[in-house]
């Protein structure tokens, strides 16, 4: 689809910095890109349909930067949703208003409207992705971040031939905004997605799919980066190459421990980053994805597909297929994740708090609410700690920034209200939630453990949670009820994975740390939209330090009005 307006001075100097991105080394200090906000007219599984797209494109551009660069998107919204976008992984120093998620650290951009995220890159390198953060057009609205390590910096493994992204998404023949509002009317999830895609493609299980199949050409006896991000709405996803091992080097932008698999397990927000050598029989092999579910629920079950393809091979041959774990595999889901370690070196150390100043104790669970509009009369619900979070209808760092009163109250409190056996036989009744704009205030600079527990209300899942603005360590994760009395003693204080979002494990716990040396308020959520929706979030106002470079900057000029 061609560009809708016509090239400015900026545009061209866009397309200027691009051509010079491509043709010689990036280190440039500055990387500009502009991303239009535009409709378009997509087919896939022999259905035609509108869909919100960047530039054009699903997936939308990939974002190049180099550690150290600042990068300028401009965001113009041609489409008829409000928009706004979240680059998920970037730490945004002091800077909340480059994040991005509505109606926490900026209202929506409107249709007709541009505004430009302006951010710099500092002590991150690796694979992150960016997405729509607002209603569930992140269905559409995505593509991913590489940022490469600083000019003559290594990877701490072996040099690869060449490097792909894989960006596993979803597909729904309907509108999905319409989709979701039926499931709204009725107080129940709406459907599940048609089909899974690779990048953009569901592959030739499907319908309609010979030019929705993508391939990647390999040469014999070479290696290979696979940039791996989940960008699916609501499913947990198994990843394997028909033939060929993977090395896991890194997850979330971190480097780890590497170690071989014959498949990973990547949740909604997650990346991984793999070493594949194409090593094998010259041929064709697929990859594969498809959920991870161990939980009594229906998600779309189908296996989406894309093609390894030795250079010389006709494309007659036909692929083998990779054997992905059941979609009830806990057993290897627990023991993959296990095997997670942070790389720890001299050039890359584990700084994992190891005295916590506060102790947060976080229950995640379903609920049922009354609901006069919905046709049942109830809603399904989704709280931490009991509370259904209500979002407010102005950023809710512009609130804290100008001390607006009346938006939220920062008395979210640091424990449920009633303790109970949590992940005991399903509660089926008392499932209302409390409702409020409740968030939790955080001293700069303090330590935080935080453990995320499952809760059998109606039934056990698994919960991935993204923190905005921060990595933590996940320290300790298990089956059944947390025991503050035992469970800590086997926490791994040496070498925890570091990320950005983590799955808290069905009917049991995750514990996270983190030093809050980022001031701002910094939303966390559940990844799965469908919770998202249903309120399973909540945010945290980190106080302003007393130096110099520790309080939140002033919002730029073009922040979006409310």
């Amino acid at each position: 689809m061609a560009m809708t307006k016509t090239f400015s001075s900026g545009s061209f100097f866009f397309l200027l910095c691009l051509l010079g991105f491509v043709s010689i080394p990036a280190d440039a200090a500055v990387k500009t890109y502009q991303f239009d906000i535009q409709v378009k007219n997509v087919s896939r599984l022999c259905h035609a349909k509108p869909i919100v797209t960047v530039n054009g494109m699903f997936p939308g551009p990939t974002i190049y930067a180099r550690e150290g660069d600042r990068v300028l998107i401009n965001v113009t919204n041609f489409a008829h949703y409000n928009m706004s976008i979240h680059w998920h992984g970037l730490k945004q120093f002091r800077n909340g208003w480059a994040d991005g998620p509505a109606y926490i650290t900026q209202c929506p951009i409107q249709s007709g409207h541009s505004y430009t995220y302006d951010f710099n890159v500092t002590g991150q390198r690796g694979t992150l992705w960016w997405h729509a953060h607002i209603f569930w057009l992140r269905a559409t609205v995505y593509g991913a971040i590489v940022i490469m390590p600083k000019q003559g910096t290594p990877f701490p493994f072996p040099q690869p031939y060449r490097e792909t992204n894989i960006i596993l998404g979803e597909w729904w023949n309907n509108d999905v905004e319409e989709i979701v509002k039926q499931g709204n009317k009725l107080g129940l999830p709406p459907n599940a997605s048609d089909a899974h895609t690779i990048n953009g493609k569901p592959g030739p299980l499907f319908p309609c799919s010979e030019k929705h199949t993508f391939a990647m050409e390999v040469e014999q006896g070479k290696t290979y980066l696979l940039r791996i991000i989940n960008a699916a709405l609501n499913d947990e996803l198994f990843f394997a190459v028909a033939g060929h091992n993977m090395t896991v080097v890194e997850i979330d932008a971190v480097y780890t421990k590497p170690f071989t698999t014959q498949a990973i397990l990547v949740a909604p927000g997650q990346t991984t980053n793999v070493l594949v050598q194409a090593n094998q029989a010259a041929g064709r092999y697929f990859m594969g994805a498809r959920p991870f579910m161990d939980a009594p629920l229906t998600v779309d079950n189908k296996t989406a597909t894309a093609i390894l393809q030795y250079k010389g091979v006709p494309n007659t041959v036909l692929p083998i297929l990779p054997q992905l774990p059941l979609p009830n595999d806990t057993a290897f889901a627990l023991s993959y994740n296990a095997k997670l370690r942070s790389l720890n070196s001299p050039l890359y150390p584990a700084n994992v708090p190891l005295k916590v100043d506060r102790h947060l104790f976080y229950t995640v669970g379903l609920g049922i609410n009354q609901c006069a509009t919905c046709l049942n009369g109830t809603q399904l619900t989704a709280s931490l700690n009991n509370i259904t979070f209500v979002m407010p209808h102005i950023g809710l760092l512009q609130a804290h920034y100008f001390n607006i009163k009346g938006v939220f109250t920062a008395d979210f409190p640091d424990r449920p209200p009633k303790p109970f056996n949590y992940t005991g036989a399903p509660l089926t009744a008392n499932l209302g939630t409390t409702l409020g704009t409740r968030l939790s205030k955080i001293a700069f600079n303090s330590t935080v453990e935080l453990v995320l527990q499952d809760t059998n209300l109606l039934t056990v899942e698994s919960h991935p949670f993204h923190l905005h603005g921060y990595n933590f360590f996940v320290v300790g994760t298990g089956i059944g009820n947390f025991d503050p009395a035992k469970d800590p003693a086997k926490y791994n204080l040496v070498d925890p994975p570091e990320r950005n979002t983590v799955g808290v494990p069905t009917g049991g716990w995750t514990a996270i740390r983190f030093r809050a040396d980022n001031p701002g308020v910094w939303f966390m959520h559940c990844h799965l939209e469908l919770h998202t929706g249903w309120g399973l979030k909540t945010a945290f106002v980190v106080e302003n330090g007393k130096g110099p470079n520790q309080s939140i900057l002033p919002p730029p000029k073009d922040l979006p009005p409310c």
